[in-house]
């Protein structure tokens, strides 16, 4: 094949399917799942932040660093093997230990995490997971009594996975060390890649369905508000149609509550479009593990479409009635701002016909004025005209009054002559 050039990016993109395989873990086994984000402005966070924390750890470890860009990593920590993930909003720390613990889900197995180094976390705990890895018994009684004993049964959720190979559990309640408690059965001889992919899936389910529940507390959080600008929304809109009501002050009314709706959809529209985007995995992670039910209990599937839907339900309601809202509050501002504009229309022709009138009394009383100024100019001029006549008219035997009786109507005529080509001058 003759040379040609590779695009800039196309390793990258390639190697990026191939990112984050899941680990290998062998039961039995113990794992530990943290994720961590920041209560705010999360994806716009420092992710130097993020990787200053990740070696912190590393180092109290002995283990070696990562690439100064990665966005994941994995190496073995002493006993631990231990798997640390970028997200958007979020970096996850995965370890995995053989063996198990005497007491299921004892806290020490998060002892991995220093405590102080837990608390120079650049951010809060998103949601922590211990998932125990055992060798599924001959007897199916004996994981329903495990089960039993290590969960709350009415939030029980059991299910076999991958056609058979395992059983998952668990009531995804917080127990009284802060964790999230999961169980894991897996046929014995099954492979370690497989059993790594079941924990990681596993993980992703309660932390997706975990951020996503950020977008419930966000609906119930814009409720409030939402009502009480529906309600003045709604009686401006009846307003409208009152005859006693200032068209101006209700469409600054209405521009106002539509700015307030306009800002509540800015700042909501990131969280509840990720809250659609995690509703989305979580349900492609469970479908992924082809759950079969087990025992007759609730399936993950089950357990999310009685629990979890509702509330991402709400959040879709709440979405759309915050649009609906925003739509109404611009049509209403339309609709009374075409009737400002006719208002103001009919005024302007009122002033104008009101501007015509004094108009026409102006040219009237031009008019006027425009008489009495010949009379007047005709005055002086008679006057200055018989002073020029006199000395010629008297030897000829003219009186003054005969010759003023005489000059008076030529002077008359020729002053209002000149106003009258004065005035079509100008005009």
């Amino acid at each position: 094949m003759p040379p040609i050039q590779d695009h800039p990016d196309r390793y990258a993109m390639v190697n990026e399917l191939h990112a984050r395989p899941a680990a290998k873990i062998t039961a039995p086994a113990t794992a530990t799942f943290l994720a961590i984000k920041p209560p705010r402005f999360a994806a716009k966070r420092s992710r130097g932040d993020d990787r200053a924390h990740l070696l912190a750890l590393l180092e109290r470890h002995g283990a070696v660093h990562p690439a100064p860009d990665a966005t994941h990593f994995s190496t073995d920590m002493g006993r631990y093997h231990m798997k640390w993930e970028s997200h958007t909003e979020f970096v996850t720390y995965t370890t995995f230990e053989q063996g198990l613990t005497d007491r299921p889900f004892d806290p020490s197995s998060f002892d991995v995490y220093p405590a102080d180094w837990l608390a120079d976390a650049p951010g809060n705990r998103l949601t922590s997971i211990i998932m125990r890895v055992e060798v599924m018994p001959d007897n199916p009684d004996d994981m329903i009594d495990k089960m039993l004993d290590w969960f709350v049964p009415e939030s029980l959720a059991a299910s076999s996975v991958l056609d058979g190979v395992g059983v998952i559990a668990s009531d995804f309640r917080i127990d009284a060390a802060g964790h999230i408690r999961m169980a894991l059965f897996v046929k014995k001889g099954t492979g370690g890649r497989r059993v790594g992919r079941i924990v990681q899936r596993m993980c992703e389910i309660e932390t997706y369905k975990t951020i996503s529940m950020l977008g419930l507390l966000r609906a119930r959080g814009m409720s409030p508000q939402m009502g009480a600008l529906d309600d003045e929304l709604t009686r401006l809109t009846r307003a409208m149609n009152d005859g006693g009501s200032k068209s101006e002050e209700t469409l600054e009314q209405l521009l106002r509550i539509s700015s307030e709706l306009e800002n509540m959809v800015v700042e909501s529209s990131f969280r509840f479009g990720a809250t659609g985007a995690y509703e989305a995995l979580v349900h492609q992670r469970i479908e992924v593990l082809r759950e079969a039910r087990f025992n007759g209990r609730q399936t993950l599937n089950e357990f999310m479409m009685r629990r979890f839907d509702p509330a991402m339900r709400t959040v879709k309601s709440a979405e759309a009635r915050l649009a609906k809202m925003a739509e109404r509050a611009m049509r209403a501002g339309q609709l009374l701002s075409t009737r400002v504009d006719v208002e103001r229309s009919a005024q302007n022709q009122e002033l104008l016909a009101s501007m015509d009138k004094r108009a026409d009394l102006q040219l009237r009383l031009q008019h006027t004025v425009e008489g009495l100024s010949v009379v007047a100019i005709s005055y002086y001029a008679v006057n200055l005209v018989a002073y020029l006549v006199m000395p010629f008219a008297e030897p000829a035997g003219v009186s003054k009054p005969v010759a003023m009786a005489v000059l008076a109507p030529l002077v008359v005529l020729g002053v209002w002559g000149m106003v009258r080509r004065i005035r079509a001058k100008f005009e």
